[in-house]
C-alpha cells in the first residue's frame, strides 16, 4: 500500500521480524504497543526533543505509540487487516520536526516546496507456521533544497532510526506472542 502514497521516494528503510503469533494478534500488538515497550525509542526521541523539553513544551508520551504519531501530526493513510500505513509532512531536519498537519486525502498530492513527506507501514504476511511483520519507511522531498537538507539529517539519524524500527518490531513480536499464548 505504500506505493499508493509514495511510489517515488528519496530515502527508505525496510526491516522485518518473524513471529509465531497469528496475524490478528500481531495487528493488535501494533495498535496497542506503548513507548515503554520500546525503551530505545524513548531514549532517542528524548535526545531529539531535548530543546522542547527544556522549554517545557513537550509532555511525555502516554498511550499507544501510534496515538503519539497521530497527536504529532501523522495521519492514517490506509488501514486493512494485514497492513497499516501512516504518513506525515514536515521539515524533519528541524529540531521540532516542523510537522505540518495535512488530511489523509491531501497527503499524496502535497508538493509545497521545503518539506518532506514521510510514510511508513506495518505489513503482515502469513508464511506457513510463522507471521512475517515488515515495516518500511519512505521519505519523498518536495524540492531539491529539502532533499539536500533531509539528506544531511538522514546521514545522522538513520542509524538511530533503524535501531528504533528493529526494537519496535521486536516489541511487537513480544507483545503479540505474549497475548496469543495467554488466549
Amino acid at each position: 500500500m505504500l506505493d499508493d502514497f509514495l511510489p517515488r521516494y528519496d530515502f527508505n528503510e525496510v526491516h522485518s521480524v518473524a513471529t509465531s503469533a497469528p496475524p490478528a494478534a500481531v495487528m493488535d500488538a501494533i495498535r496497542a504497543l506503548t513507548a515503554a515497550e520500546v525503551p530505545v525509542l524513548v531514549a532517542l526521541m528524548a535526545v531529539r526533543s531535548l530543546p522542547a523539553l527544556l522549554r517545557r513544551r513537550r509532555p511525555r508520551a502516554r498511550g499507544p505509540l501510534l496515538e503519539g504519531f497521530h497527536k504529532s501530526g501523522f495521519v492514517t493513510l490506509r488501514e486493512a487487516p494485514d497492513e497499516l500505513v501512516l504518513g506525515g509532512v514536515g521539515r524533519f531536519w528541524e529540531p521540532s520536526g516542523g510537522l505540518r498537519r495535512v488530511q489523509a486525502a491531501e497527503f499524496g498530492e502535497f508538493a509545497e516546496p521545503g518539506y518532506a513527506k514521510a510514510a511508513f507501514n506495518f505489513r503482515i504476511e502469513r508464511l506457513q507456521e510463522r507471521t512475517l511483520v515488515t515495516t518500511e519507511t519512505r521519505i519523498a522531498t518536495t524540492d531539491e533544497r529539502a532533499r539536500r537538507r533531509f539528506a544531511r539529517y538522514w546521514r545522522v539519524v538513520h542509524p538511530g532510526s533503524a535501531l528504533i524500527r528493529i526494537a519496535w518490531l521486536r516489541a511487537i513480536r513480544k507483545r503479540a506472542e505474549r497475548s496469543s499464548n495467554c488466549a
